[in-house]
């Protein structure tokens, strides 16, 4: 199943994540696509408020993973854009994470789709100059439970 969402600038696209934050399950894992200045971390911050986050929510570039236990379950945010082979996840664990009581943002995930899997949430942010500078158009693809 696929969704397409249009936001028009930050405040919207900030209450989109807020809305599917609200909604996310333990074990639910996202994939967080877009480039660079498209509005992942603003998606992101709004995703966090949804769960109930209330401490600052920022890219986590340099470490990999943040965690975030303060809401109604747990967030483990990641960004992938500076690992440099996938051997670095296996060191972190990754597999804990996507496999525990909480939910998982990924940020350039798409780097390394192999670690995720079936049932993970791609959802894509892009820009369209032509309808603004601030619109963005947010993909959302769950995949469907076979029976």
């Amino acid at each position: 199943m696929v969704n397409v969402i249009e936001t028009f600038d930050a405040k919207e696209t900030f209450a989109l994540g807020e809305k599917i934050g609200k909604e996310v399950q333990p074990g639910d894992i996202f994939c967080l696509e877009g480039d660079l200045g498209v509005g992942k971390t603003v998606f992101t911050q709004g995703f966090a408020k949804g769960i109930g986050i209330t401490e600052p929510v920022n890219s986590p570039t340099f470490t990999i993973v943040q965690e975030y236990k303060e809401g109604r379950i747990p967030l483990y945010h990641f960004d992938l854009y500076r690992i440099a082979d996938i051997s670095e996840l296996d060191e972190i664990g990754y597999e804990e994470y996507f496999y525990s009581e909480g939910t998982c943002l990924v940020e350039w995930g798409n780097l390394y789709p192999e670690i995720f899997p079936e049932n993970t949430i791609k959802i894509e942010i892009s820009k369209d100059l032509s309808k603004g500078f601030d619109y963005r158009r947010v993909t959302i693809e769950k995949q469907q439970k076979e029976d």
